[in-house]
């Protein structure tokens, strides 16, 4: 349970003001926004759940080095803490895509999703996750949280019409993920 309540905060707070989010609302502006959520749900569980894979391989090939784990994971949280701060936007190319898509809608949106979040700071977050906690936990709190956050993106695009705060919501993740950093740190050098 803890690893599904803390992997749902982490990558809630890392989806915030992500380019996924734009590519969320700029979806829901073409498609049924249950066709979206629904595309969104599938990629982001498939990308997931490779993530868990390769954190929980990791964690168990350096289980007698868990306080190295740690150090490098609060590393890796302050490294993706200066990429929510650098910011992350949808580039013009990226959002014509979107708009221009064709065929089913939650196909469309699925592979788009799952393109996107290659590499991206969600999924090295779910793999950073994973290497300390359970994995079916991180790997549902993970997709639980970005779903949410993408949700949230296109139910806020869809009622207020405009950009969400960016900088407010920049400054909260990127403090977000300075404290788990620091937390885990701390938890390894102790």
């Amino acid at each position: 349970m803890y690893a599904f309540l803390l992997s749902t905060a982490v990558i809630f707070v890392a989806e915030l003001g992500d380019k996924s989010q734009l590519m969320a609302m700029t979806f829901a502006t073409r498609y049924r926004v249950r066709d979206v959520i629904i595309g969104i749900t599938v990629a982001t569980a498939i990308v997931h759940l490779a993530s868990v894979g390769i954190g929980a391989w990791i964690g168990d090939s350096f289980a007698d080095s868990q306080h190295i784990i740690s150090i490098v994971a609060g590393v890796a949280f302050l490294l993706f803490a200066a990429w929510t701060w650098r910011g992350d936007e949808l580039t013009e190319g990226e959002a014509e895509k979107a708009r221009l898509s064709k065929g089913a809608a939650i196909l469309a949106v699925g592979v788009a999703f799952f393109l996107a979040e290659l590499g991206d700071k969600t999924m090295l977050a779910t793999i950073t996750l994973a290497t300390q906690e359970g994995w079916l936990g991180t790997w549902i709190g993970s997709t639980v949280g970005m779903v949410a956050a993408d949700a949230l993106a296109i139910v806020l695009g869809a009622v207020l019409g405009k950009h969400l705060p960016d900088r407010v919501i920049k400054i909260g993740a990127t403090a977000a993920f300075v404290i788990f950093g620091v937390l885990l740190i701390l938890e390894g050098a102790l």
